[in-house]
């Protein structure tokens, strides 16, 4: 099963011990409606891990994406396990408007966010 999701923005971030690309989409009055949030974690104690929120629902962990797929503005996440959380979704499809701003987001973010996990398509 896939879950497929359409943004109007996405952006790219850099914290302390977080890479994160952030997908949204927003209202006429710029009010965020769905958003999904991908996020890197390097924690001193732990390895990396990848995490998924979707609004305000989180899941991750270290085995969470066997691959992900980047082509255009179409970024396919295929997950290990199907998704509780996405209604049993073992694919996550994400598409976001063409603009500058976010294909440079995407450029900055997509593969230090998804590291070795992004295979295939064209970057």
């Amino acid at each position: 099963m896939t879950e497929s999701r359409q943004y109007d923005t996405v952006a790219f971030d850099v914290r302390e011990n977080a890479t994160m690309l952030f997908f949204a989409r927003t209202t006429d009055t710029g009010d965020i409606s769905d958003y999904l949030l991908l996020m890197r974690t390097i924690d001193e104690d732990f390895d990396e891990s990848i995490y998924i929120e979707i609004n305000e629902q989180q899941f991750g962990g270290h085995n969470l994406i066997r691959e992900a797929a980047l082509t255009g503005n179409v970024l396919t996440l295929s997950l290990h396990e199907a998704a509780e959380e996405l209604d049993g979704a073992s694919d996550i499809v994400l598409t976001w408007s063409e603009t500058t701003e976010n294909l440079d987001s995407i450029e900055a973010g997509a593969f230090r966010v998804l590291g070795d996990k992004l295979t295939g398509g064209n970057a």
